[in-house]
């Protein structure tokens, strides 16, 4: 086994049920990583300037393919940042507005933006993942790249909303879970999976050297392209059927057993 790529999902995956991870044990593998000439890569559809907190003492090594995908930054520098026309922005609203009107937030390369009239629970969830998050009353009216919405559908059918939502997108955007009942809207083409491959276009890394993990849909493109692909123990059953391997569950250290256990064979 010659892994040169790690690439790991947060929610549901590194993080365990309290938000965190066993920083003292990552920080010796990591050290251990980077001795073996291996990239340690965050991929998450959460918001890039969330993502980096978890590694303060790293952020500016280490490469993060955030927004699933949309914004890609590998060593504290932007390497590639998807973008919706106008047209099409304006196209999510209106889907968006009439379905979810108080429950979506939309990302950009700057900030994420929220109604200034959505739920008070929407809004303090939201804040959890979105570092910079701005209230608008209007969001039409903002002046960013635009590459992503998401939405939380609680007490609903995510598989029925997916299937609905589908529809209305008009292939505009893809709607994939993020686990529990979130719902993330990505740019065709334009996923984990994705940004995986412009690392390893950047590093001359082959598909059969890279390591990903992953619990949610948003993580399918990512696990089946990867040559080691690992499902978490508590991840969806999709995501299980397209995985090739599985590792303990996130509150088990999973991600950190099987990188420990990796280092190891190497």
């Amino acid at each position: 086994m010659n892994i040169k790529l790690i690439a790991v999902d947060m929610d549901g995956t590194f993080l365990n049920s309290k938000m965190d991870y066993n920083r003292e044990r990552f920080k010796r593998l990591y050290k251990e990583m980077k001795e073996k000439g291996i990239h340690f890569v965050v991929a998450s559809g959460n918001q890039y300037y969330q993502l980096r907190s978890f590694f303060p003492e790293i952020q500016n090594e280490i490469a993060f393919v955030a927004e699933n995908g949309a914004y890609i930054v590998n060593e504290g520098k932007p390497l590639f940042c998807g973008e919706l026309s106008r047209d099409k922005v304006l196209h999510m609203i209106d889907v968006l507005e009439k379905v979810n009107r108080e429950n979506y937030v939309m990302c950009g390369e700057k900030s994420a933006y929220l109604h200034k009239e959505s739920s008070d629970y929407f809004k303090e969830e939201t804040k959890k993942y979105y570092h910079k998050l701005q209230q608008v009353d209007n969001l039409a009216d903002v002046d960013d790249k635009i590459f992503k919405f998401c939405a939380d559908f609680i007490g609903s059918d995510i598989e029925e909303v997916l299937e609905n939502l589908s529809k209305q997108m008009e292939n505009i955007m893809v709607p994939v879970s993020t686990g529990h009942a979130g719902i993330d809207f990505i740019i065709p083409g334009v996923h984990k999976a994705h940004g995986i491959q412009l690392l390893q276009e950047l590093w001359g890394i082959k598909d059969e050297e890279v390591m990903a993990f992953g619990d949610s849909g948003n993580d399918l493109e990512m696990l089946a392209h990867a040559g080691y692909g690992y499902a978490m123990k508590n991840a969806h059953p999709k995501v299980k059927a397209v995985a090739k391997y599985e590792t303990d569950s996130n509150d088990e250290d999973g991600v950190l057993n099987k990188i420990e256990e990796t280092l190891n064979k190497m």
